[in-house]
């Protein structure tokens, strides 16, 4: 490395660009222009000496670099929120769960079986479709439909999930249709035509238009069955049944905290 000074500042500013993907979106969290941001970045890069990002039209991509960054420094910014936290919330661990929607609304629904009064966990879920990186701490537990391959993973099978389609008893015979990037809103994409009342962005708009009575919903087995306005008007849909896999850090699995939540998760899904 050379005599030239390292900015902090542009430290923080590259864990914003590289979660980001790109320097409009790590604007807007940050409050400072593309273009300052696409000079600072550059400017990170001579002091170190390195190539951390490849730069396309559609974002910017870490290199390889890049990615060592990124992991080293998501895991010292943890450990300075943890030492610069007030002692009110300092004592109390964060794990960040990330899921689906579907199943991020079961968990929501049993949180009493997730936590006590007497318990110290803080609790954060986080609904999201993609799948978020627990080696760069964006989530401490996760939901996998395919078992992990990363080696720092590991993983526990949970029970198989399935889909099927549910009304209220005098809905109509028309579909709700999902807009999503989703294997289930694909399916409904291939499979209904135009035999449908109205579309919806996010899968559980479809869920609050059936329990109206508004249409037919595409639901996993274990949301439809836990709501009893709700019947099967169909068959399950074979191909879009699967595995579901809990995955979390190799090196958080021994976390008290973590632990916990994972084996108290693993009996919530025992009963489904």
């Amino acid at each position: 490395m050379n005599d030239k000074y390292i900015d902090w500042n542009d430290l923080k500013l590259f864990l914003a660009v590289a979660r980001e993907g790109g320097l409009s979106a790590a604007a807007r969290s940050t409050q400072r222009s593309p273009a300052t941001l696409g000079r600072r970045m550059h400017q990170l890069e001579r002091v170190m000496e390195r190539e951390l990002f490849h730069r396309h039209d559609r974002g910017y991509e870490l290199t390889t670099d890049g990615k060592a960054l990124l992991e080293e420094f998501t895991q010292i910014e943890a450990q300075i929120l943890r030492q610069t936290a007030p002692l009110s919330t300092a004592l109390r661990p964060l794990v960040k769960i990330s899921a689906g929607t579907w199943t991020t609304h079961l968990l929501i629904k049993r949180l009493d079986m997730l936590t006590t009064p007497q318990s110290n966990t803080l609790i954060r879920f986080v609904a999201e479709e993609k799948i978020l990186s627990i080696s760069h701490r964006e989530a401490v537990i996760g939901f996998r439909n395919q078992r992990p391959t990363e080696d720092f993973l590991v993983c526990r099978k949970l029970s198989r999930v399935e889909f099927a389609p549910y009304a209220t008893k005098n809905a109509p015979d028309l579909w709700i249709k999902v807009i999503a990037n989703t294997p289930s809103a694909g399916w409904l994409n291939r499979s209904i035509g135009n035999n449908i009342v109205c579309e919806v962005n996010n899968p559980r708009s479809s869920l609050d238009l059936a329990i109206e009575g508004n249409g037919i919903a595409l639901l996993p087995t274990f949301i439809g069955d836990m709501h009893p306005q709700l019947l099967r008007v169909g068959k399950t849909i074979e191909e879009l049944s699967h595995d579901q896999w809990l995955v979390t850090h190799h090196e958080d699995r021994y976390l008290p905290e973590v632990r916990s939540l994972i084996q108290r998760i693993s009996t919530l899904f025992e009963c489904y």
